[in-house]
């Protein structure tokens, strides 16, 4: 058992496996916490933790946060990332991404008031829907489909929002909602369906690059290391906002433009091709980031096509790992982390 006095200076990671939450535990360890990851490793992999094994300051627990009731040390701060995030992994099993959301979060929020740890709730741009307003305030209620094949994950993290501020005007638990936009990065899943990673893939095997609709719809691209800083400047900032902060990228670019790019950095011949798109997908995604500028001092600084050259060197790493036995590609990862703190 860790003394009671090193709680403030214990966070435990939900979802710490995954793409986000393994580099959010990276960022809290080089501050000298100690950091406590939770993960059922349905999407998150054991690869993005493995350095972390014999860190003194890590401990790994394996479970699901729907069942999980207690930690059995004390914990200061609790960031809850645990959800599946790309369409493809989180409609493979809607019932559960609902019930990640709604008791997931219950069960740690729970955990949060019985060790008065400060909590911070990974939500999304997805509340706002197919939004009508641009660029995306939080003020705006959104426009969501709720009984699509998106809601079990837009509805899921509205209700998990609503549970925050439930909790925090009840006294219980000092919980913070960021709404994170569309994030990129080394150690996304190659197959987790979500754009960046969907082309990046493809132009590196020589495949047809997939845009699903006309390839007018525009999306904003946050790199990881900013969106972790983002994350760790909404635990820390007092006194808590009491009101959602959005965290991503103004930039704002059509996929047309996305897959331009992305065949000019892999030097790609890749063709492109159009498909039908996907029910309920948004037409215009920005986040207007005027509050997370105000209250945390907070702003991407990564441009795109940085963070897209360090993206792919991860994902040609990977690939080619596959056919030639590399090893795990978390210490590549770590080098691009280096150059990139370096900018």
């Amino acid at each position: 058992m860790h003394d009671i006095n090193e709680a403030k200076k214990t966070s435990v990671v939900a979802g710490g496996a995954g793409f986000v939450g393994s580099h959010l535990c990276d960022a809290l360890l080089a501050k000298g916490e100690r950091v406590i990851c939770i993960d059922s490793y349905r999407t998150g992999r054991a690869e993005n933790i493995v350095a972390l094994g014999n860190h003194p300051q890590f401990r790994m627990i394996e479970a699901d946060i729907c069942n999980i009731q207690a930690i059995d040390e004390h914990v200061g701060q609790i960031f809850n990332l645990a959800c599946p995030a790309s369409p493809p992994h989180y409609q493979a099993d809607p019932v559960h991404t609902m019930m990640t959301c709604v008791q997931g979060t219950a069960n740690l929020l729970s955990i949060a008031a019985s060790h008065g740890a400060s909590f911070v709730q990974a939500s999304t741009s997805e509340i706002y829907g197919d939004p009508e307003e641009h660029p995306q305030r939080e003020d705006y209620r959104g426009n969501v489909n709720c009984t699509g094949p998106r809601a079990c994950y837009d509805e899921g993290k509205r209700a998990a929002e609503a549970l925050c501020f439930d909790m925090l005007r009840s006294g219980k638990v000092d919980a913070r909602v960021a709404r994170i936009f569309n994030t990129y990065g080394p150690r996304m899943r190659p197959d987790d369906g979500r754009i960046i990673s969907n082309l990046l893939v493809q132009a590196l095997k020589g495949e047809a690059l997939t845009i699903y609709g006309h390839g007018n719809q525009t999306r904003s691209f946050c790199y990881v290391k900013d969106l972790v800083a983002g994350l760790i400047g909404l635990m820390e900032v007092q006194p808590n906002p009491s009101l959602p902060v959005n965290l991503g990228n103004p930039g704002e670019f059509t996929i047309n433009e996305l897959a331009d790019l992305v065949l000019d950095l892999t030097r790609s011949d890749s063709k492109i091709v159009y498909k039908p798109l996907p029910v309920d997908d948004p037409q215009r995604r920005r986040p207007d980031i005027s509050r997370a500028q105000a209250l945390l001092g907070w702003e991407p600084t990564i441009p795109l096509r940085e963070g897209l050259r360090m993206t792919s060197e991860w994902f040609a790493y990977t690939l080619r790992g596959e056919q030639e036995n590399l090893g795990p590609p978390l210490a590549f990862a770590q080098c691009l982390e280096k150059a990139a703190a370096e900018l």
